[in-house]
């Protein structure tokens, strides 16, 4: 289930690594999740991810499969490139992949994910909040460029989402070196 932690930033220390204060907000409504994204500026929403996927769907496969999702947001014209990504836990890169997303980072451009299997956690700074949104099958997240954040796919990563990009070259970060994702909980 889908579902929004929302932090003070002023709760992160090294001190509390994994356990900050209390959260400000905690829901799994996703008309809530909804509205406090929006305002701030994230876009969420909730589509049917109406396809089972077989277990070893290629990229190729997966994008076939989503078709109609993919027309639909390319429709804009926004974002011309598209890829699928899926981690399981026998992913022979899953430990160096999850570490480097760890790291909190932004893009020049929007971050725009369709989860259509499993669940990720997306941690994103802003301003003197951290916002946790554990997506799930189903979730369609746009993080705007520039919106400081990081990704947790647990350490036995299960998920496949889609990728919408702006760039060409796909999945490009400029990592900000700050250490504030270590101070808040993880998927686990």
């Amino acid at each position: 289930m889908s579902h929004l932690q929302i932090f003070p930033t002023r709760s992160a220390s090294p001190a509390n690594s994994g356990s900050p204060t209390a959260a400000s907000l905690a829901s799994s409504d996703p008309a809530l999740i909804g509205e406090a994204l929006a305002a701030r500026g994230i876009g969420f929403e909730r589509w049917p991810a109406r396809v089972e996927l077989p277990e070893h769907a290629e990229p190729a496969e997966i994008l076939a499969a989503y078709a109609q999702e993919i027309a639909r947001v390319q429709a804009s014209g926004t974002y011309p490139t598209v890829d699928a990504i899926r981690l399981t836990p026998g992913h022979p890169d899953r430990d160096a992949l999850r570490q480097k997303f760890l790291a909190e980072h932004i893009h020049s451009e929007d971050e725009v994910r369709f989860f259509v299997e499993g669940c990720g956690l997306f941690c994103l700074h802003i301003g003197e909040e951290v916002l946790q949104v554990r997506c799930e099958a189903g979730d369609f997240l746009r993080v705007p460029a520039g919106t400081k954040h990081w990704f947790d796919m647990g350490s036995a990563p299960q998920f496949t989402a889609i990728r919408f990009f702006d760039n060409p070259e796909g999945w490009v970060a400029q990592f900000t070196g700050d250490g504030i994702a270590a101070c808040f909980p993880l998927l686990d």
